[in-house]
Parts: structure tokens; sequence; C-alpha cells
């Protein structure tokens, strides 16, 4: 078994995730592509692509793309390659594993070495000049330095999505794809921080430290609630933006898919009675948003049950999710709380919401099964009992995902020099990504734009540096 997957227990439908590449040999006969078809099949695994072939000679060499339900499926697949007859198996690789040899992103430069008088501007003795222009006026770093473009993916490794507390080692993987989505999808340029420290209050003081470089702090996958403190510090701290994205771009992605789910339904949000599974950084984050936005009835729930004002077992931020929340104090589990509600919203945990709890709601309900890679409740399981479902997942129909908030976002901060991340901003990204999806486009099964539709990111930047401007958090 490889690394990253044990935690995988649930068999799954075969997918890309689980690819293999096989570089293989078939004796050019009748009958043996179709046993080594068969033999695949039988075994688990779906052909996704075989390389074009005309059949001269007695073998044919051949490569070709399976897709696997998991790690141990890969074997079982290699191994009936293997026990075909008339097939040679030459080799094969995990193609997600080749994808991550030497890292997903590399440094470019933006302007040609290429002879002394290059040279003299880029570096010495032209670049003094910038230096102590910069020395005289440190605002003009954000003009003439990557600090312009650049932002700081910052982690621990405490909590990886639904990996845990791996490290900063093991969290790098999901650090440089984010760098990867920052660039692809917002031409902004990201680099990976992946911090080895014991606490909070070591990655606050290395971030500040760090912070002269960059134009922009995004904090990944910090466990709640030093989650909650590394933002709050740092925002007091900085004079540049710092976004919690599992907070804050969660929150960005659901309203915005509750903003269309309403509009398929016909229900308002302020007459809405919404649950919230999760109570960590995103559930917090996805209630304040809602709330901002209008909402005035949320309950949310967590291991120990609904959240209250006066329960025990409350840090800080969530005391003061309470006091805003559930305010008929409603106790007891998920199962207790979600009768009447319109709608369920889950950043928790594979498998909590059950066939019964939806029919507990009221009629239409929109159900956001969002835990990755296991969603609350399977979506098979919904069908005919919900109006709209939406979920963290590609392969299935209304993905939220974060990458159609967090590019953008800092585009638009970036480009508007703002000094922070509003409310306002956050607002404005959220609608700008909702009506991304045509009156037309928009049904129960089209709430959410592409995640590859990169206008999306062009309109939630703009969105995103008029309200910056509009609030007043700019540099002249």
């Amino acid at each position: 078994m490889l690394l990253g997957d044990s935690f995988d227990a649930m068999s799954r439908p075969p997918a890309t995730q689980y690819s293999i590449h096989l570089e293989v040999t078939l004796d050019n006969g009748p009958g043996v592509l179709g046993r080594l078809a068969t033999a695949i099949g039988d075994a688990g695994g779906n052909i996704y692509a075989v390389d074009s072939f005309v059949a001269k000679g007695e073998l044919l060499d051949r490569a070709m793309v399976v897709n696997c339900q998991s790690v141990e499926n890969q074997a079982e697949v290699v191994a009936a390659v293997e026990n075909t007859q008339g097939v040679v198996l030459r080799g094969w690789w995990d193609r997600t594993f080749k994808m991550h040899e030497g890292g997903k992103i590399e440094v470019l430069s933006l302007h040609p070495v290429g002879d002394h008088e290059d040279l003299s501007m880029a570096y010495t003795p032209g670049v003094a000049r910038i230096c102590t222009a910069i020395a005289a006026d440190e605002t003009l770093a954000d003009e003439y330095t990557i600090r312009k473009n650049t932002v700081a993916i910052v982690t621990d490794g405490s909590a990886v999505l639904g990996l845990g507390n791996i490290g900063p080692k093991g969290a790098m993987p999901v650090m440089e794809g984010k760098a990867l989505l920052f660039k692809e999808f917002g031409g902004v340029d990201a680099f990976p921080i992946c911090l080895d420290v014991s606490n909070p209050e070591e990655i606050i003081e290395t971030v500040i430290r760090l912070a002269p470089t960059f134009g922009g702090i995004n904090l990944e996958d910090i466990a709640a609630p030093g989650a909650f403190q590394v933002e709050e510090a740092l925002k007091e701290a900085l004079d540049i933006p710092v976004f919690h994205d599992d907070q804050h771009g969660t929150a960005v992605v659901t309203l915005a898919a509750l903003k269309n789910a309403l509009s398929v339904t016909g229900k308002q949000l302020e007459e809405l009675s919404i649950v919230i599974s999760g109570v960590g950084a995103a559930g917090v984050a996805i209630g304040n948003i809602l709330l901002g936005a209008g909402a005035t009835n949320i309950v949310g729930v967590d291991a120990h049950g609904a959240v209250y004002d006066g329960r025990d077992e409350l840090n800080k931020w969530t005391q003061t999710f309470a006091e805003r929340t559930n305010t008929e104090r409603k106790q007891g589990q998920l199962a207790d709380v979600i009768h009447g509600a319109d709608v369920f919203i889950g950043v928790s945990a594979p498998n909590v919401l059950t066939q019964d709890d939806i029919r507990a709601m009221n009629p239409d309900p929109i159900v956001f099964a969002m835990a990755n890679p296991d969603p609350e409740i399977q979506p098979e399981l919904t069908k005919g009992l919900v109006r709209v479902l939406g979920t963290g997942r590609s392969d299935y129909p209304n993905q939220i995902n974060n990458v159609l908030a967090f590019p953008g976002m800092f585009r638009g901060a970036l480009d508007a020099r703002a000094t922070s991340i509003t409310e306002n901003m956050k607002l404005a990204a959220a609608k700008a990504i909702a009506e991304s999806v045509s009156d037309e486009d928009l049904c129960e099964t089209f709430i959410m734009p592409s995640v590859f539709d990169k206008s999306v990111s062009v309109r939630v930047a703009e969105a995103v540096a008029d309200a910056a401007r509009n609030d007043g958090v700019c540099r002249s």
C-alpha cells in the first residue's frame, strides 16, 4: 500500500486519481486484445485510453491508461494483465505519483539575461537603484518586487483535508497543488510555506517575519481553534490581505451555491431554517457569511451535538458563533435538530446524514454534503429525496469547490492593492460566482459554474477589487 491511501477503506468506482499507465506487448492474433480488455474489466478496472495502432507484424507494443478503484485494485489489475494469455506487461506506473515527481511548480524568470547590459539592470549595479528607492519609500516594493503578485500559502499540515495531521512535509503536495491553481485560474504567483512548528504562536511569529516577501497570505489546513487564532493575529499585525481559505473560501462558494439553489426552489434566505454540520473553521465561517447575507435561523451541530449559548466545550470562536445562532437553544444530535430544516450544509464527516434525516426536512430540501472525499451522505442515497444536492466532489453535479473563489479573491485584492479582505469583498465574490451561471442554464443539477471556466475568476477579481475600493482598504 502506498503512503496516503490507508484512509481509503471504501471501495469506489474506477477513478482518475487511481489511474495507471501500462506498457504491454500483445500477440497479433484473434481475441488477444479482447481477452486483455475482459481481464482488466473483471479485475475492476476501466480502460480510459489506448494509443492508436494498426495491427501489423507478429507483436504489438501498446500503451494503455486504466482507471482503478484503489491502490489494492491497481495491484489486482496489474496481476490480471500479467496473467492474460498472449500479453506481456513490460512496465507500469501510477499516473498520480508520476505527475507529482519533482513537484508541480517551478520558478521562471520574467526577463531574459542575455548580455552584460541585461545583467547590469537585473542585478548589479543597476539593481542598487531599485533597492535604494524602496529603502526610501517601502511602498514601492509593491510595484517593483514580486510582492505585487505573490502570495504565501502557509500551513503546518495539522488539518489536511481528508488526511488530518500529516505534518508539513506531508502537506507539501496539497500546497503545491494550491499554488498551481492560483497561477492557472488567477495568474497569481503563490509559493508553499510549510512550517515545522508546535503551536499557533510559532506560525504567527514566522509569518510576520516572512511577510515582507509577499503581497498576501493564504492560510491553509491549520487545525481549529488554532486556525482562528492565527488568522486573527495576522490580520491585526499585517497590512496585507490574510485569508484562511478553509474558512472563507468555503464560505464564499457555499453562499454562491445557496444563492442559486434558492433561485431554483423559490425560497428566501431570510425565511430558511439552516443546519450546519461541523462547527470548525469552515462551519463557523459559513455561518458568519450566511448571517451577513441575511440568514436568520441557523443551528450548528458538532461532535457533541447542537451548539447553543451556554453549552460546555466551546472555545472563544464557537462561543461567538453560538451567541449569533440557534436562538431557540435547540439541543440534541443532528437527527434531533434537522426536523423542519430547509437546508443542510455539511462540512464535517462521512455518512452522518441519513435518508430519514432528509425525510424529516421541509419539502424541496437543499443538501450540501461537502465532506471530502466521502460526503455526509452518499449522493446515490438522496435520489428522490432532495430538490438540490451539492457536494465537494467533481464526479457529481454541483461541485462546491474553493477554486472558484480563492484565485479571483487574491487577484482582485492584489490588483486593488488591498490591505485586507473585508466581509463585503467576500459577499461580492459569492455574488460574482453565483451570477456566472446564466438564467438559461440554472437548474437543480447546475447551480455552480464549472471550475474550469476561467471567466469566473475574472468576474470575482473585478467584484472583489471594486468592493475593496468601496470599503476604503486600498493603498493609494
